[in-house]
């Protein structure tokens, strides 16, 4: 698919796969959105799913493309940069789906999807533990015996490419960079580097969030198994059941929350209280670790547009001067882009570099 003498390959086609959704856009060098589109996407369909829109959408666009960028959650110790996805790449994907089954199994679904629709247009990943790759050795080992650790479990971090996007928005010294949405997560970042994090081996550690629990007792965890709980129904219990929904025994949405709480209900007001508890307590714990703030944005679905959170950070927060307290839309599949480019160097293929 050569572009005509006229027409230059210069758009990058992001692909954002999650577990039930699958998000498409097209972007321009000048990070323009041309094109956008979200899907409700089941991964056992997706030959279905991506053949009735993908085609006809990208038609006009077509001859244009210069390379597929695909959001992938996991990438392990070892992919911590674009990786433009070979025949190995695809064998080292793979072996990662067991560490993020709901998030890296769709992706390569898609991948492969890809590769088979236009095979020439080169297919690029990019890894949402990447900008955690720059962990100190103390921020992202366990406490845990040295034949786990050799194992390979330790920290790896999540969301990077919209806590990247946001250090690249906010570039100062000491940010905390606060993404608060359904899966919630705080990094450290000094001078464009993350240097800690809330999430660690999984997206299960750290904030509450809607309906994830967030770090607790790992004893609390070993009472469940010794009551006769399954690892599977201990799983489903943190993963689907815990969180604002959880505490609240209402909703995980925020907004809901909000104007439950308002009403009175005391379960709603339950999980607003422990939300940010928890949420102090972490801003707190990447100030040390940062020596200092000097900013700390907030970005994701509730980052964003919870007027009422803002206030609330200020306040709370008045012992932690000079600081600013910013908002900054999320943007992961800008980040995506920006950063598959810079790896090709322009070019539909890995850069020579």
């Amino acid at each position: 698919m050569e572009p005509s003498a006229t027409q230059a390959a210069d758009l990058v086609l992001v692909l954002n796969v999650g577990s039930s959704s699958l998000k498409a856009c097209l972007i321009d060098p000048a990070g323009t959105r041309l094109w956008q589109d979200q899907r409700p996407w089941d991964p056992a369909a997706a030959d279905e799913v991506l053949a009735s829109f993908l085609p006809q959408a990208l038609a006009p666009w077509r001859q244009r493309l210069l390379l597929t960028a695909h959001r992938v959650v996991h990438g392990g110790a070892a992919l911590t940069e674009p990786t433009w996805i070979t025949p190995a790449q695809e064998a080292a994907l793979e072996a990662l789906v067991p560490l993020a089954p709901l998030h890296n199994g769709p992706a390569l679904v898609v991948i492969r999807w890809m590769m088979r629709w236009l095979p020439q247009l080169p297919q690029w990943a990019c890894f949402d533990t990447a900008f955690h790759g720059t962990l100190p050795r103390a921020a992202f080992t366990y406490a845990i015996p040295a034949a786990w650790r050799a194992e390979g479990l330790r920290r790896f971090g999540f969301h990077g490419l919209n806590h990247q996007h946001v250090s690249e928005v906010v570039a100062v010294p000491r940010l905390i960079s606060c993404h608060l949405g359904a899966g919630c997560s705080l990094a450290a970042v000094r001078n464009g580097l993350s240097i800690d994090t809330t999430m660690g081996f999984t997206p299960l550690e750290g904030l509450v969030m809607a309906s994830r629990s967030g770090s607790v007792d790992p004893g609390l965890l070993l009472d469940r198994l010794r009551q006769g709980m399954s690892a599977a129904e201990l799983d489903h219990a943190l993963q689907h059941e815990s969180g604002l929904r959880g505490l609240s025994e209402l909703s995980g949405d925020m907004r809901r929350l909000r104007q439950a709480a308002a009403a009175g209900h005391t379960g709603a007001q339950l999980a607003l209280e422990v939300f940010l508890h928890r949420l102090l307590q972490g801003i707190g714990a990447m100030a040390a670790s940062l020596g200092g703030v000097d900013a700390i944005a907030l970005s994701g679905g509730i980052g964003q547009n919870d007027l009422l959170l803002e206030q609330e950070l200020r306040e709370h927060l008045a012992w932690l001067p000079p600081f600013q307290l910013l908002r900054v839309a999320a943007d992961e599949e800008g980040m995506a882009a920006r950063l598959c480019r810079r790896a090709s160097g322009g070019r539909a293929g890995p850069s020579e570099h």
